[in-house]
């Protein structure tokens, strides 16, 4: 199995060149650039999942637009509340059947501020028609259709207001053409092929993404999801690497699980772990990594630390708790720990404890890494913690036998 997550992505630009957007592809591993799947939900779901937790929204898209290929099924689904509709372009697949259903659903999306795309037109037909009051883009397959097909599919609609993309366009002859009839949007192999981007995929516990599933769905109070969130610094970098992608332009920098928690909703919360579980379906390890154990560990004695030196300051103590548990990102991801918290829209104090070690929080992270690194064998130079490393390392062992 591969221990990487990847992402294809191609370049869409305007008719001056301009580049205004990327299509999202899946792909399987870092050398084959073309999609091996045989399940049109299964590869949507884990474009999402790799493009917005992953990845972040910020890494992959930046300020510009992300068009996704849908087949029915995702566009029925609570799925798509997941994403960001300012930023989305819902792709409908050539083999979507526009049934009452489905055109009704595209009506409410519409509502909700996504843009629409018809995938690989060739030429139009009776189900296109129906849609094409409430879609923004065309994508005309230019390398399967002929240009009398072409000229056909232009000629019908430039009297809907759509942009029209020209798209498989694999040579300078194709996109003088396209140019001359008239398209708005250009994305081919003669631009740009799939970049494939990869990293390295902790992969979380499926019976901790179940465990989850079921506080959640049960309405269990915060404090309760949080603790699951704690001993999964994965599902942890995830989930507000999720909260930066759907809750862009959120004002408050975010401290804590709890804060990550609330800012992404119930409803929201439940369908991401939802989408995770789905896309993990292909073998999951049952056992947290020594690693993540660890993370765990550190972040807790973080905590403890704090609820005995300042007990009437809880914020410190979830804080605390998190940077703890993020000081040991880069060994679990196996990438700079300052390129990892970029993406995860921190608050200056935690930053500044994670990078600099500065700050209260800085010291006391400094701490932890002192009493783990001499404990046991120098244990009398820090009287406080002895009792504290075995309270954060029972507190551990609790949360795997739980699940």
């Amino acid at each position: 199995m591969d221990d990487n997550f990847h992402l294809g992505r191609q370049p869409i630009l305007d008719r001056n060149g301009e580049l205004v957007a990327y299509e999202l592809l899946f792909r399987s591993g870092s050398q084959s650039n073309h999609a091996e799947f045989t399940d049109d939900l299964l590869a949507t779901a884990h474009v999402i999942q790799n493009a917005f937790t992953q990845f972040g929204l910020e890494q992959v898209l930046g300020t510009r637009l992300g068009f996704i290929n849908f087949s029915a099924d995702l566009l029925l689904s609570d799925v798509l509340e997941l994403l960001p509709s300012q930023q989305v372009v819902l792709e409908i697949l050539e083999t979507v059947e526009i049934t009452p259903q489905v055109l009704e659903r595209c009506i409410e999306l519409r509502s909700k501020g996504f843009q629409l795309a018809l995938d690989d037109v060739i030429e139009l037909n009776d189900q296109h028609r129906m849609l094409l009051p409430h879609v923004q883009f065309v994508k005309i397959d230019v390398l399967a259709a002929t240009p009398e097909q072409i000229h056909r599919a232009v000629y019908e609609l430039a009297v809907y207001p759509v942009q029209l993309l020209a798209e498989k366009v694999d040579s300078p002859e194709q996109r003088d053409a396209c140019l001359e009839i008239g398209f708005d949007l250009f994305q081919g192999y003669f631009f740009a092929k799939p970049v494939i981007l990869s990293g390295r995929k902790p992969t979380p516990s499926q019976t901790a993404l179940l465990y989850l599933l079921s506080l959640v769905h049960g309405d269990a109070e915060t404090r309760e999801i949080e603790t699951v969130f704690k001993r999964s610094p994965d599902l942890t970098v995830n989930l507000l690497k999720l909260v930066n992608s759907v809750a862009s332009g959120f004002p408050s920098k975010i401290d804590s699980v709890a804060h990550a928690i609330t800012v992404l909703g119930r409803r929201q919360l439940e369908r991401w772990i939802q989408l995770l579980a789905f896309t993990q379906q292909g073998g999951i390890h049952g056992v947290a990594a020594p690693l993540a154990q660890t993370a765990a560990i550190r972040g807790k004695l973080m905590e403890l630390v704090a609820q005995q030196r300042y007990p009437l300051d809880i914020n410190l103590r979830d804080k605390a708790f998190m940077v703890g548990m993020f000081s040991l990102l880069d060994a679990l991801f196996n990438q700079d720990l300052c390129e990892l918290i970029s993406q995860l829209n921190l608050s200056d104090d935690v930053r500044d404890a994670l990078l600099r070690r500065k700050g209260l929080l800085g010291q006391m992270l400094a701490y932890a890494e002192a009493v783990e690194s001499e404990y046991p064998k120098d244990a009398e130079a820090y009287p406080e913690c002895t009792l504290l490393v075995l309270e954060a390392m029972a507190w551990a062992t609790s949360l795997e036998s739980k699940h």
